[in-house]
């Protein structure tokens, strides 16, 4: 975003924007206080819409304080820093941050701590190869042309990198626009079927690591779970094909124990 042009607004604007769309995951620091305390607050507080202005305004006040120690300098004192714009930069670096995780199948808790309801988009893997790619072009092609202009005597002045960095974030863009049409196929196509005999209560469709056409299948019926891969390549899903049945267990004591305990509740939250 910084390459895009927000650079060229305000001094410190791709540090700021950079350390930002890190902060909520400071959440990190939760495992301090033991794994089901870390697992709780994972994607919570710094994931939501009331903690990013708080989580921006800590980065803002610690780049003015790096600002400060070392002594105002900036690289172009034709552009000073902002503080207002900068603020701002960090909100909308946090709400990136929310909306990258929002796009897989973790989710996230945005309402918090008004609503605690989960929200994903199931449309990406955590860890998402092409978006990788298509932004580390964005960050290489600019480095290469500027080596060959560097060796053939060419200066450009002002930030590098604006149409590459543009172009990245819409391949993004388009990217996430043909992974949700085939998250729709998929997920349309599981939930026009039954599954012994039993319509499904609730059906989804969740990324594999790289191929956008094949998604792990998880429908929910009264009795069970089946899970069932699908191509949203074709119109139609075989139920017999690979399916894995799991049946719901009875509730005994022992279940119901387990699921009124913290990490129960944790888990099942």
């Amino acid at each position: 975003m910084g390459r895009a042009g927000l650079n060229r607004k305000t001094a410190l604007a791709t540090l700021t924007l950079t350390l930002a769309a890190e902060a909520p995951d400071l959440d990190v620091l939760g495992r301090f206080g033991g794994p089901a305390f870390g697992f709780a607050h994972h994607r919570g507080f710094t994931h939501s819409f009331l903690g990013t202005p708080i989580c921006a305004a800590g980065v803002v006040g610690f780049v003015y304080l790096v600002w400060r120690l070392r002594g105002r300098k900036i690289k172009d004192p034709n552009l000073p820093p902002r503080w207002g714009l900068l603020f701002g930069y960090a909100c909308l670096a946090g709400l990136s941050h929310i909306l990258l995780d929002f796009t897989n199948n973790y989710g996230v808790r945005p309402f918090w701590p008004v609503s605690e309801k989960w929200y994903s988009w199931d449309i990406v893997f955590i860890v998402e190869p092409v978006m990788l790619g298509l932004l580390i072009l964005g960050l290489v092609v600019p480095a290469i042309f500027g080596l060959v202009d560097s060796e053939i005597g060419v200066h450009k002045r002002g930030p590098r990198g604006r149409l590459a960095a543009s172009m990245a974030l819409i391949g993004v863009v388009l990217m996430w626009g043909v992974r949700d049409y085939e998250h729709r196929r998929a997920v349309n196509a599981l939930a026009s079927r039954e599954y012994a005999g039993v319509d499904p209560l609730r059906v989804s469709a969740y990324p594999t690591w790289i191929d956008p056409f094949h998604w792990y299948g998880v429908v929910e019926t009264p009795t069970f779970f089946a899970l069932d891969p699908v191509s949203s390549l074709t119109p139609e899903v075989d139920p017999e094909n690979e399916m894995e049945i799991r049946y719901k267990p009875k509730e005994t004591p022992v279940t119901l124990a387990a699921k009124r305990s913290y990490l129960g509740r944790i888990y099942l939250d």
